[in-house]
Parts: structure tokens; sequence; C-alpha cells
């Protein structure tokens, strides 16, 4: 939320993308500069997710928690890029608003992990759970 500023956690690297090749001679250090940064973020969450499918009794809800997953990460992105020419004015907005995004989105962690070290999380979905188990989901 922006209360208390690290300086030590707020620093960054910045590689001036122009100096990349365009085409498929830029796309390697492009992808290794993003996993680079991305890892910390994605390996737990993708960890947990080959765990829970590696634990299914069946090989297709397996895949069907994968497929879930590589969705989930990979349409953000290409909407981007199909929306990329015309982000302008979105990309403004977010520039214009960024505190009160930074501020939002403070406040649904602090919220979601208040849910969660309380209990209230497994309460909140335990009906969604009770109608998955109903019906048979997973399938097995």
């Amino acid at each position: 939320m922006g209360l208390a500023r690290v300086p030590l956690l707020a620093r960054e690297a910045r590689v001036d993308l122009r100096r990349i090749r365009p085409g498929l001679g830029g796309a390697a250090p492009l992808g290794a500069a993003f996993a680079i940064g991305w890892t910390p973020c994605i390996g737990p969450v993708l960890t947990a997710i080959l765990a829970a499918a590696a634990s299914t009794e069946s090989g297709p809800w397996g895949a069907m928690l994968l497929l879930a997953y590589a969705l989930g990460l990979g349409i953000p992105f290409l909407l981007l890029a199909w929306g990329y020419p015309k982000s302008g004015r979105l990309l403004g907005w977010f520039r214009r608003h960024a505190r009160g995004v930074e501020i939002t989105g403070g406040v649904v962690l602090i919220a979601m992990g208040s849910l969660m070290i309380t209990g209230a999380w497994l309460r909140l979905f335990s009906p969604l759970l009770r109608l998955y188990a109903r019906n048979g989901w997973p399938p097995v």
C-alpha cells in the first residue's frame, strides 16, 4: 500500500530494451530476463499446481489443473499483446491512478490474508467445495 517504503526492497534494475534485436535473435535474451524476474512469483504457484496435479488419481484431472494454470497465465499476455497498440489510454489511466491502484491492491491483499489466517477463507468457500464434492469433482 506504500505505507512503509523500504529502499532495499524498492530497488529495480532496468534493461534498455532498444538494445535487444527484434525477431528471433532477441527472443532468447528477452525471455531469459523475463524468467529471472518472474521465477520468484511463478515458482511457488507452479510447484503447488504440479504437486496437486501429480497427487490426483486421474491423469485427465491433473492435466485440467495444468491447463487452467497455463490459460490463467497465458491469456493476459495474449490480450496485452493484442491490445498493445490501443493501450495508450489504459496505461495513461493507470499512470494517473497509480496510487489508488496501489492502495486498492494492498487492501485486497490484507483482506485475503486476514481471511486465510482466521480460517474465514475456508468457511467462505466451503459451500463451493461441498458442491464440487456432491457432483463428483474432481473426477477420479
